[in-house]
């Protein structure tokens, strides 16, 4: 009797590998962000393929004029989608097909979703500037209160701190016109009377429970204080949206006054929570990005 012959063996199969999410930060001078490594450290706890690249109109020698070819070009090469950030946040709207809720009210942009051919504009800045302070500043009188920065980010932490219940916003701007302009927006949306323009910061300082700066000054490249020095005061509480330094000339001069202050960290933390949801639609843990931030050191 003859042996049958052995079936040869079955190939073994290779496992699927899921795709790789690409995301991007699109902003000038970001080489020092803290972005990328939050996003990369909370994908792999969750075992997700995830490449995060930085997008520097410094570093490429473009402005904002190349926002169009940048965009374009992220959507060829499969990105998943792009943060936004200084100075493009209210450049990259026109560039957009739809914006989420929170995007349109505010007029400014720093999450983009790029899915099946379509661009969808959202803004993570003010539910995360809005976590933070809950958590920082919570129980904090904000009666009055003073916002310097009418720009892309200061419009969304505007419409965050009227949300948080202060119960009139004071807006500077080194550009008077857009603290006018969004005074009008965030009275229309919440109400004549919770917003004005201001061109006199000292008068507005002295009745204030708190500070809210929303610009570009402290960041590394724009080092210095964004006010002077005389006008904080003891009563006063200090928000900074700031996050790299972490300690900000600011925070510090407000700290030696006697202020209560917040850094910019819980921002940076809950509003990139709340955009690798919208890029993965996976719910991160939001306390581990935090202990990702801190791990990162203070400057």
């Amino acid at each position: 009797m003859t042996n049958a012959p052995h079936a040869a063996p079955a190939p073994a199969s290779s496992p699927v590998r899921a795709p790789s999410i690409i995301v991007g930060l699109i902003g000038a001078g970001i080489q020092a962000s803290r972005t990328p490594p939050m996003h990369e450290q909370e994908a792999d706890a969750l075992g997700l393929r995830y490449i995060y690249r930085l997008i520097d109109l410094d570093q490429l020698q473009v402005g904002v004029d190349a926002l169009p070819d940048l965009l374009e070009g992220a959507e060829r090469l499969g990105f998943t989608g792009l943060n936004i950030t200084y100075p493009c946040k209210q450049a990259i709207i026109p560039l957009l097909d739809e914006l989420s809720d929170d995007a349109r009210a505010i007029g400014a942009v720093n999450t983009v979703v790029l899915s099946g051919g379509r661009r969808v504009g959202h803004n993570t800045d003010c539910s995360g500037f809005a976590e933070g302070f809950r958590r920082g500043l919570g129980d904090v009188p904000r009666a009055r209160v003073v916002q310097l920065g009418a720009g892309g980010a200061g419009a969304a932490v505007a419409h965050a701190a009227l949300q948080l219940g202060v119960g009139r916003l004071s807006l500077f701007d080194a550009d008077p016109a857009r603290a006018v302009a969004l005074a009008a927006q965030l009275n229309a949306r919440f109400g004549a009377g919770r917003a004005d323009a201001i061109a006199d910061l000292e008068p507005a300082m002295a009745q204030a429970d708190g500070l809210i700066h929303a610009t570009p000054t402290g960041m590394a490249k724009f080092p210095g204080l964004p006010l002077p020095a005389e006008l904080l005061h003891s009563r006063l509480w200090v928000a900074e949206i700031v996050y790299f330094p972490l300690e900000t000339d600011l925070l510090r001069e407000a700290r030696a006054r006697g202020c209560r202050t917040l850094d910019g960290g819980g921002m940076a933390v809950f509003q990139a929570s709340d955009a690798f949801r919208l890029f993965t639609g996976v719910e991160p843990d939001p306390e581990r990005i935090r202990a990702h931030f801190a791990a990162m050191g203070a400057n």
